[in-house]
């Protein structure tokens, strides 16, 4: 082991890593050294569900596209929805549309 200062050589390895028992180089079955060492796996840890897991949930849930979906509205918003249906799927005739654009303006207070 190199004391502070001091610069220990390591070949054939990324940034001259070496771990204790191996010498001159590493040797992961010799060593025991395990290739996930960060991993952690523990399924009797409490789970509680944040903001994030629940949009996540949420996001991500399958979605059958096949499902008849069935909206209800309140008697005031099917008055709202006809009008809106009436106003857009009323005729336009070329006649309408020049009175929309020619029609008079006046400007100032009224007399």
């Amino acid at each position: 082991m190199a004391e502070l200062g001091e610069e220990t050589k390591v070949t054939g390895v990324f940034g001259g890593v070496q771990f204790e028992g191996a010498e001159g180089g590493v040797n992961m079955q010799e060593d025991n050294v395990q290739e996930n060492v960060g991993t952690i796996r523990n399924t009797n840890l409490p789970v509680t569900n944040g903001f994030w897991q629940k949009f996540k949930n949420f996001w991500l849930q399958e979605i059958d596209w096949n499902r008849e979906i069935k909206v209800v509205l309140t008697p005031a918003q099917q008055k709202v929805e006809d009008e809106i249906n009436a106003f857009l799927h009323q005729e336009i005739t070329w006649g309408k549309v020049h009175d929309f654009l020619f029609q008079e303006i006046k400007f100032g207070k009224k007399d």
